[in-house]
């Protein structure tokens, strides 16, 4: 297995990982831009253009995009990010000229005709109305609105009702101009892959345009703590409570995985057996970890009956309070670091997820890193840093609580994250 790398001359990054074992191949169009570029009058427009780019251009209807995949048993998506949108694909390497020829038309040739964006607005609402109806995921969305309510980052990716259902072509054309420039963009293949014959496909259609992208704001958002109720009528209240956390950039990252996985990251963690199973005051119950450029997030979800809400979050409270207190051992941090090692290694087995960890590595760090590195890494974390890492972000006056559902402010105490 290789990793290699071409930069056209306008700043366009191709980079490859050859797996020669297999005979399927993922290719994957990268923008280093995301919901957090938008300005507040474009919120989701990254995640509109998501949704537009397949709705046609000047060669292929919509339907003709669609069956081209389809007809070779392929599989074409798409996704947008707080950082990142990508439009990806993935077929036998035999049909890998018709992949990047779909997908380089659709990127380039998209027609975003008025009357496409019509329907798909209407999809989106959809959308947006059905994560209405999802608590345990609307419950993230409002968590990371209340972390960050002065900046970008905090904003849903999906937008709001009110600027989904304001966007004109004119609009869409002005933001692609303005972030889809060559530096901003990866393409990364992988799989059973020639680098230089896939390089040959790609480059000639991406070497005109060399625009540099201005660069995103340095300032690091600034979080806001607290407790932050939004009631609804619900069978359970859902929260998430946690601060900001290491950035994608810092070296801290590797504790504050480790960290993460101790916390909640699966069904042996601490609070999973505290809360579900030595209590049973949850279903679901478990912590997450986000990593941006600039920050990052840790936040910890259960969903439990109105009446139970504050004495699951002061157990909760109590377990941050023993790692912060140092109290974890060498057996439980060697613990994690095989689970991590393992989620890593088991994570690596299919071309999709080589694809999109070869993009994120070039677009965050500017060069591949091998698994031996990241695993060695895991490997050299210890219990004090792990511990120092609690310590600095997880202080009672540092965390967010984010509640939502059958329950007003005044039925939780005033100092439920301090006291």
């Amino acid at each position: 297995m290789a990793d290699q790398k071409t930069v056209l001359a306008n700043g366009l990054r191709i980079v490859t990982e050859r797996i020669p074992h297999l005979k399927s191949v993922s290719v994957g169009i990268w923008v280093n831009t995301g919901s957090r570029d938008e300005k507040p009058e474009e919120s989701g427009l990254s995640h509109m253009i998501e949704h537009m780019i397949f709705k046609g251009t000047s060669r292929r209807t919509a339907r003709q995009i669609a069956k081209e995949i389809d007809q070779v048993g392929g599989m074409s998506n798409a996704f947008t990010s707080k950082e990142f949108t990508c439009f990806h694909a993935k077929v036998i390497s035999d049909h890998l000229p018709l992949v990047t020829d779909l997908l380089t038309d659709i990127f380039l040739n998209s027609l975003f005709a008025p009357e496409d964006l019509e329907r798909e607005r209407q999809v989106i609402l959809q959308e947006i109305r059905m994560l209405e109806d999802t608590p345990d995921e609307l419950v993230h969305v409002l968590f990371s609105l209340n972390l960050w309510p002065h900046d970008p980052l905090g904003l849903p990716v999906m937008g709001r009702m009110e600027t989904v259902s304001s966007f004109t072509p004119r609009e869409i054309r002005a933001y692609l101009e303005r972030n889809y420039l060559a530096p901003n963009i990866v393409i990364a293949a992988a799989g059973d892959v020639d680098h230089q014959a896939f390089v040959d496909l790609m480059a000639p259609a991406f070497e005109s345009g060399s625009s540099a992208p201005g660069p995103r704001s340095d300032q690091r958002p600034k979080a806001r703590t607290g407790v932050h109720v939004t009631t609804r009528n619900l069978e359970q209240v859902h929260f998430c409570l946690g601060s900001t956390f290491p950035s994608a950039l810092e070296d801290e990252r590797y504790p504050a995985a480790l960290l993460n996985v101790i916390l909640g990251g699966n069904m042996s963690s601490r609070l999973f057996q505290e809360i579900r199973e030595n209590r049973g005051l949850a279903y679901s119950v478990y912590s997450f970890l986000s990593a941006y450029l600039d920050t990052g997030m840790l936040g910890i979800y259960a969903g439990v009956d109105s009446g139970r809400t504050e004495e699951t979050i002061r157990l909760i409270l109590a377990e941050l309070d023993k790692v912060r207190r140092g109290e974890l051992d060498e057996p439980e941090l060697k613990a994690a670091q095989e689970h991590l090692k393992g989620s890593i290694i088991l994570g690596s087995e299919s071309p999709d997820s080589r694809m999109i960890r070869l993009a994120k590595n070039e677009i965050t760090y500017g060069r591949f890193i091998d698994f031996d590195e990241v695993l060695t890494r895991v490997a050299e974390v210890t219990v004090d840093q792990v511990v120092a890492v609690a310590r600095e972000y997880l202080s009672p006056e540092k965390l967010s609580l984010t509640v939502l559902g059958p329950l007003e402010s005044s039925e939780l105490s005033a100092d439920v994250l301090t006291g």
